[in-house]
């Protein structure tokens, strides 16, 4: 089982970013799969995840009307779309998956207990 992230880079504030997510090892649309993200000296944090069947969605109120999840189970990937970036977005964002029995999208983003772990990916946000 492995999460790949890439996408990840230096970008300005207001600027934009897609990052992706492909699994393999596992069938993602059996899975909530969620982007989590930990800036330098804080906590991780839930950034958004989405439900496996339905695709419902969750936002953290920070990034609520910015950025953007998605999922393309055919493809085995999800993705995050990052606009109007902010430097207080700096942070490595990782994915991580927990299988659809054990969760949803609001409750995998807020209790962070995912099953799989993704490796990570550098975005710094900055002029």
């Amino acid at each position: 089982v492995q999460l790949v992230e890439s996408g990840g880079g230096l970008v300005q504030p207001g600027g934009s970013l897609r990052l992706s997510c492909a699994a393999s090892g596992f069938t993602l649309d059996d899975y909530v799969i969620g982007w989590f993200r930990q800036a330098p000296g804080k906590e991780r944090e839930g950034v958004s995840c989405i439900q496996a069947s339905n695709s419902a969605t969750f936002y953290t109120n920070s990034v609520e009307g910015r950025f953007s999840i998605s999922r393309d189970n055919a493809k085995n990937t999800v993705y995050l779309q990052m606009n109007s970036l902010k430097p207080e977005d700096t942070a490595v964002y990782y994915c991580a998956a927990r299988h659809r029995v054990f969760t949803s999208s609001k409750v995998l983003c807020v209790t962070a207990n995912p099953r799989y772990w993704g490796q990570g990916t550098q975005v710094p946000v900055s002029s």
